[in-house]
């Protein structure tokens, strides 16, 4: 059982200091059979005033901060360890009745899954449900897991990767005519192909492991990752990372599994300050093989002290919450809002 670690900074820097509103976090990995997790902790500077975890209507762990104190910069890093456990599929598990293409869910099943069996984007004509029904076999029935397989393996092959960093995802069919987007344009596209096809899938939002070996350099490495879960019976949810050809859960840890991507925003919140008070942010991830938290500070840690940035806050969260305090009067200020610090790329 491996053990990968995760070390994501978002460093949003301003002019002069501003106010902080609330910000929502979705940085906990997600306990399953496949991944648990060994350690977790953010660091926050400026410390917040008020420091929670709640679960979502999913189960996802949702942190969510409120600040007092205004500061020129607003550095949030996440980091986690997980023992992880590759996961692939096996034809001899899957349901008797779900092994051809097309079944339907047990009744008890659809009552749950209905929501994720809907199509979310529109497709007046009909592209995504042609692509989708262009990977069958000529007899119009096969195998699912082949099915499912094709479709993942036609958009890591048959597509250009490319990275994006403006907010939200391409309708499908725009990511079908452009034959290329990014990895949440490519799990969106799955998904509701998936869908045209009558079975149930989930948005996930995480990260990816990138090993250089064997070959395996992975896409979506340094930024969060995005792919997709379908519901098979008899296997429960398999995960399928079309951007990569990954069919299984080999180099992916998951923090956050959804209905649609606007659920799945990594960091989002709200400054108050002048238009132009912001000077950007940056974003660095990086995933490896052992327990990040025995290495030392890192080099970003250092230089941020000898900037004279204020000391960091370490905010275990899994032990610590503050009571509530007071936001900023900000009257004069216009009240902004970020999504996507670090979206999946």
């Amino acid at each position: 059982m491996p053990v990968l670690s995760v070390q994501h900074v978002t460093t949003y820097r301003y002019r002069r200091p501003v106010g902080f509103g609330e910000h929502r976090m979705m940085f906990r990995p997600r306990d399953c059979v496949d991944q648990r997790l060994v350690s977790w902790m953010v660091e926050i500077s400026p410390e917040p005033a008020l420091l929670r975890s709640v679960p979502d209507a999913f189960g996802n762990v949702i942190t969510l901060a409120g600040f007092t104190r205004r500061a020129r910069e607003l550095r949030v890093e996440n980091r986690l360890v997980v023992d992880h456990t590759e996961t692939w599929l096996d034809a001899a598990q899957v349901a008797p009745y779900a092994r051809l293409w097309p079944f339907t869910y047990d009744m008890d099943d659809v009552i749950d899954l209905a929501r994720v069996m809907e199509r979310h984007y529109p497709d007046p004509e009909h592209r995504v449900d042609a692509w989708a029904r262009s990977l069958l076999p000529e007899s119009r029935t096969g195998s699912t897991l082949d099915v499912l397989m094709a479709m993942t393996r036609a958009i890591k092959h048959d597509f250009t990767y490319c990275a994006r960093h403006e907010e939200g995802v391409q309708d499908p069919a725009r990511t079908l005519a452009l034959q290329a987007g990014t990895c949440r344009d490519y799990a969106v596209l799955m998904m509701e192909a998936v869908r045209a096809l009558g079975m149930a899938s989930r948005f996930v939002t995480g990260y990816i492991y990138s090993p250089a070996v064997e070959g395996r350099v992975n896409q979506g490495g340094g930024a969060t990752h995005a792919w997709v879960e379908v519901f098979v019976p008899g296997c429960g949810w398999v995960d399928f990372d079309p951007t990569n050809g990954i069919v299984g859960s080999r180099d992916l840890i998951r923090i956050a599994s959804v209905r649609e991507p606007r659920q799945a925003v990594p960091l989002a919140g709200t400054w108050t300050g002048f238009p132009a008070d912001s000077l950007g942010m940056t974003v660095s991830v990086h995933v490896g093989a052992g327990d990040i938290n025995a290495a030392q500070p890192s080099a970003a840690a250092s230089d941020s002290r000898r900037d004279g940035a204020p000391e960091r806050s370490v905010v275990r969260l899994l032990d610590r919450e503050k009571p509530p305090a007071g936001l900023p009067d900000s009257e004069q200020f216009e009240r902004r809002r970020d999504r996507n610090y670090a979206a999946p790329i």
